[in-house]
């Protein structure tokens, strides 16, 4: 490398040929299908219009959702409150998520549910209502089935 001049950048050659416009082969004009939307729609599976719009769609009744609080346990189900197996102590790391969820919502201009006596600190307005159980947020803990506990804030025991 000189700082007068006679590198040109090239460090490596690779010997890479060039592309002309001459490389580039025309289409043949004979081989195109006319019918290529049928061919299309046939290999998608005949589905009507963007997304899959024109098809049935299933909704789920109210009894269903109340299914979803089932006291038995399964994948991708919540636990009834007073079947919860977990223990009711907040973990350290429950503790840094929420304190720093909760701050980011203050430092974003949520309403702070303590009154502030000077304080301007987001992380010390988010301890603060820790310490009064007043943050609104839940704790979900995954189960090993693949079931979840919801846990509201002011329901767990922090020390």
């Amino acid at each position: 490398m000189s700082d007068y001049g006679g590198d040109d950048g090239n460090r490596y050659d690779f010997d890479e040929p060039t592309l002309d416009d001459d490389d580039f082969l025309p289409l043949p004009e004979e081989g195109i299908d006319e019918n290529l939307d049928e061919i299309n729609e046939e290999e998608i599976g005949g589905s009507r219009g963007l997304n899959g719009l024109g098809q049935d769609v299933d909704m789920m009744e109210s009894n269903e959702s109340k299914a979803r609080f089932s006291g038995s346990r399964g994948k991708g189900k919540a636990v009834l409150p007073e079947n919860r197996v977990t223990t009711p102590y907040m973990t350290k790391y429950e503790k840094a998520r929420i304190l720093g969820t909760r701050s980011l919502q203050i430092s974003m201009n949520a309403p702070v549910l303590v009154d502030l006596e000077g304080e301007t600190d987001p992380l010390q307005i988010a301890m603060k209502e820790l310490s009064q159980k007043k943050i609104p947020l839940l704790v979900r803990r995954y189960l090993p089935d693949g079931s979840y506990e919801d846990w509201a804030v002011s329901e767990l025991i922090t020390e």
